[in-house]
């Protein structure tokens, strides 16, 4: 009896050490990989209005998207509120370099004279490791698919704490430790892009335009390109079956698209936009930035406005200044969930955890890694998930059935 008794109590122990070691090193790690589109953690109290649950209708044949009626949606809470004078001071410092490339990634290594059919790029951060092998594992998978060939490569920035300054010995010991960790990852997948500037929230814009002129400059004969969060499940089949019919020489970005979303105004906000760095009353029409896809007419277009358009601390809200001035749209989608599936008010028991409604999707947003992991082995099983009923992929809105 003493026996089971000490058991149980190094048991709990256990559970107790490996809980403050999770929440220390969730402290150190300045969060949560970044995304402008995530859910909320439940239970967390909203700085700013809270947007209601939305509505998605089958667009009309050349209707525009329905307006979001609340504020902005509010991404996760990052460190601390935001420092507009240092975002004024730094606006037009845009070009760092790039630390670790991968330049044959869209030639060579069994790539057709024509480049793969699509380009996964992946929002990440250094100490998300684990959710870089859920998705290398899962969706994000090289190779073939449905005979369409898939590449794959993770967008990082220098971690907080480990910048490229070398102000002090600890700061140039942690510099040396995530340099060596990532360069051993890089040599092992080959799938890592890594720039010289600080992997904060407020830096996804810099993560933004790095990446369209890397795309621009080493894939430029890619057809596809879907940019994501790491927090995503993609159904790679469906979108490779929506983009089929697509010609990659015709612009398209397609997504998840909010319309006449506002800025938020309330100072008590994290995400608290004044006037002065942006005094129009809406943003422009954007694609919500947890997963969407491009063409390669509208990557090389995109490139080249973006690099002119005046960085913006959210970087779906500026990639939708970009296409502003290209004057494009972007069409919405309704398979693009990145606000997840949200139960309904009538069935607040439903199970949205299912297969049978991700494999009718392309994009839903805010699993952990082991919710990725266990979706992609519910839906690739030998007979696959059994339904009630077969529902096509691109049959409109997405509806809860009886």
């Amino acid at each position: 009896m003493r026996r089971r008794l000490r058991l149980r109590g190094e048991a709990s122990l256990t559970l107790l050490l490996g809980a403050a070691l999770g929440l220390l090193l969730y402290a150190q790690r300045d969060g949560a990989a970044p995304t402008t589109n995530a859910p909320r953690a439940q239970g967390r109290a909203a700085p700013g209005p809270t947007p209601g649950l939305r509505v998605f209708q089958a667009p009309d044949a050349g209707a525009a998207p329905p307006a979001y009626e609340e504020d902005t949606p509010e991404p996760p809470t990052p460190t601390g509120p935001f420092d507009f004078g240092r975002y004024l001071r730094a606006k037009d410092q845009r070009r760092f370099p790039l630390l670790i490339n991968q330049p044959h990634k869209c030639r060579g290594n069994g790539a057709p004279p024509g480049g793969p059919d699509l380009l996964i790029a992946v929002k990440s951060v250094a100490a998300d490791f684990e959710r870089r092998q859920a998705v290398r594992q899962t969706w994000g998978a090289e190779g073939r698919v449905q005979g369409a060939l898939v590449r794959r490569v993770f967008l990082l920035g220098v971690p907080r704490g480990a910048g490229t300054d070398g102000a002090d010995a600890e700061g140039a010991g942690t510099r040396t430790q995530w340099s060596a960790l990532l360069r051993a990852e890089s040599r092992a997948y080959a799938d890592i892009l890594l720039w010289a500037f600080d992997d904060t929230f407020f830096n996804l814009t810099l993560k933004e335009i790095h990446f369209l002129a890397w795309a621009s400059a080493y894939c430029p004969d890619v057809r596809f390109v879907f940019k994501g969060d790491a927090d995503v499940f993609v159904h790679v089949g469906n979108l490779l079956e929506f983009l089929a019919p697509r010609d990659p020489e015709q612009d398209l970005l397609a997504g998840d698209v909010i319309v006449q979303a506002r800025p938020i105004r309330v100072r008590a906000s994290k995400y608290y936009i004044p006037e002065a760095v942006y005094g129009l009353p809406a943003y422009p029409a954007y694609a919500g930035g947890g997963g969407f896809v491009l063409s390669r007419a509208t990557l090389r277009r995109l490139a080249g406005a973006c690099a002119q358009v005046e960085l913006f601390p959210i970087d779906d809200v500026f990639l939708g200044m970009c296409l502003q001035r290209l004057r494009l749209t972007p069409e919405p989608h309704p398979a693009f969930r990145t606000f997840g599936i949200p139960r309904p008010s009538a069935a607040p028991h439903l199970r949205t955890f299912d297969p049978c409604f991700y494999r009718e999707l392309v994009v839903v947003h805010g699993l952990s890694a082991a919710d990725i992991w266990l979706m992609w082995h519910l839906l690739h099983r030998p007979h696959g998930p059994a339904c009630a009923r077969p529902w096509p992929v691109a049959a409109g809105p997405f509806q809860w059935g009886p």
